[in-house]
């Protein structure tokens, strides 16, 4: 009879590991010098530890602010302490969050769409205590611009995760108002094609985080209808 191989270890005993290989002298920043041997493990390394830097942003730690990665991981019982011991030790860590950001840049490769990925999971844990502060919005645009994403997709992406955030949905789909609706509406279906649960998952973000990808699609959806709509009332 033919055996089956043993079970994989779990996304968060993977990231147990790689934080357990550090030597004293490196500190969290050296798993981002020497790249994690997953994708899934380096994006949940890297959201966590810009996470920590982001929760003290608007100048306190919540409670919601740190169970903010639970509406962003699937973390089951048990699994706890190998989160919470990469948070802490990138919120004790003295290096910034630039240092941070240009290090895990650096390690996906500008333009990576896993940097967007990233961003919109940080845009999920800034909203977590309902709020969206300066300091907050100030740390999301530097990041942003150490990944190399575009102003107009920083954007779209606040205009998506912020409640009364001063765009509207042509900007969640970087387009102008006024765009023409089939040029909107292949756009979207690119977008929601390009955001979609299995192809992020096939770009390396972990299932554990699927959720980040079910909400941008959400987004766009969303955004699509209101313009649909406004152009139907204004063609009666």
């Amino acid at each position: 009879m033919e055996r089956k191989p043993p079970p994989k270890p779990s996304l968060w005993a993977r990231i147990g590991e790689a934080v357990s290989s550090l030597t004293r002298a490196e500190g969290l920043a050296g798993i981002f010098e020497r790249t994690p041997p997953e994708r899934s493990v380096a994006f949940t390394i890297a959201i966590i530890a810009l996470g920590a830097k982001l929760s003290k942003a608007d100048g306190q730690v919540t409670r919601d602010e740190v169970s903010a990665f639970r509406s962003v991981f699937q973390i089951p019982p048990g699994e706890e302490a190998n989160a919470a011991r990469v948070f802490d030790m990138a919120r004790t860590d003295v290096a910034g969050f630039d240092a941070y950001a240009r290090k895990i840049a650096d390690m996906f490769g500008r333009g990576d769409p896993m940097l967007q990925d990233l961003l919109e999971g940080l845009f999920s844990i800034a909203m977590a205590d309902g709020e969206y502060h300066e300091n907050e919005d100030a740390f999301l645009a530097e990041v942003a611009r150490i990944f190399g994403i575009e102003d107009l997709h920083f954007r779209s992406v606040r205009a998506a995760f912020v409640p009364g955030a001063p765009l509207d949905p042509w900007s969640v789909l970087e387009l102008e108002p006024g765009t023409d609706l089939k040029i909107v509406k292949a756009r979207w279906r690119d977008l929601v094609r390009e955001a979609h649960p299995d192809k992020a998952m096939a770009r390396g973000l972990p299932p554990e985080a699927i959720k980040l990808a079910e909400e941008r699609v959400v987004a766009l959806n969303e955004a699509w209808a209101q313009i649909e709509s406004a152009a139907k009332q204004s063609a009666l």
